[in-house]
């Protein structure tokens, strides 16, 4: 059988933009989010930054740079169950390198939480001595918690104030307005949106917010976002599909895609292996973990 794979999904101008090498998604929201951060943020002290470890570049909104300038910063690399713990290691210096206060965590699991309290008092700690001296004392600190989509903000912000105080899901979007929580005597958390920027330049920055998830699935093709995905770890994480899915590891990704299709028993009306339904299992296995502890760049990048 001849082997050619149809994109699937949406036929609109989001998905051609992705598949030509740019992706331009950026719903009313956020546009509405980004501003009222930028109204905000005079009552901010620090900027709590929060990064998918996998993703610690491209998860980083550029947009927060000149929003938070002036403000204290502290980095957080979540999901680091998720990703290759040599590589998030690597991320973590470089970002303290560049002057931030960093932290890896496991929201979900609560990994790294226990330190965070101690971490944004250090970050802070000429404000706090600046309030000591005009008499002002234990006076909360303020923090913006900023992330783009799907990065576990509000998962941080539940597990961080140990009760539920947001939504929690495993799409972009669920946060959409702004929300204060006030955590002990300590820390006023400030919720924001997950926002992105209004055009990614770069492709590969693109696609990899697209494996992550941080980008809406309904506008992509997930059969062609999982073939990219697959040419990634054949470069990078050789044998990761083979042995996941007990098959036989080829250079042509589309045959591989194939057998992936075949092994899980993904077959059409007719007998036909249904690629789309296989292709979408291989990205959640990847998301969830399944694959393995998969970084998608590194700082010598």
């Amino acid at each position: 059988m001849e082997k050619n794979v149809k994109s699937s999904g949406t036929n609109n101008t989001n998905e051609k933009s992705f598949l030509n090498g740019q992706i331009n998604w950026y719903p009313g929201h956020m546009t509405k989010a980004k501003r009222m951060m930028q109204e905000n943020i005079k009552l901010i002290d620090i900027v709590v930054e929060i990064l998918d470890a996998r993703t610690p570049m491209s998860s980083k909104n550029p947009d927060i740079d000149e929003l938070a300038k002036n403000k204290y910063r502290l980095v957080l690399l979540n999901k680091t169950d998720l990703a290759d713990p040599a590589v998030t290691k690597k991320w973590a210096e470089y970002y303290r390198d560049k002057g931030f206060y960093v932290e890896e965590i496991n929201a979900r699991s609560g990994a790294g939480m226990k330190n965070i309290d101690d971490l944004i008092r250090a970050a802070c700690k000429e404000k706090i001595e600046r309030d000591r001296k005009r008499g002002i004392i234990n006076r909360p600190i303020r923090a913006m918690i900023v992330g783009i989509p799907n990065v576990g903000k509000s998962t941080f912000i539940n597990s961080y104030a140990k009760k539920a105080c947001t939504k929690v899901g495993n799409k972009p979007g669920v946060t959409k307005g702004k929300q204060w929580i006030k955590l002990g005597k300590n820390v006023e958390l400030l919720d924001t949106p997950g926002i992105l920027w209004p055009k990614f330049e770069d492709r590969n920055v693109g696609m990899r917010l697209a494996f992550i998830g941080s980008i809406n699935d309904d506008i992509l093709s997930i059969t062609d976002l999982c073939l990219e995905f697959m040419k990634f770890l054949k470069t990078n994480y050789c044998n990761t599909i083979a042995e996941r899915y007990n098959i036989q590891e080829k250079d042509d990704v589309v045959s591989v895609l194939y057998d992936v299709a075949d092994k899980l028993q993904c077959i059409k009306k007719g007998g036909e292996p249904d690629v789309d339904k296989a292709a979408a299992i291989v990205i959640t296995d990847f998301r969830s973990g399944k694959l393995g502890r998969i970084s998608l760049e590194k700082p010598e990048e």
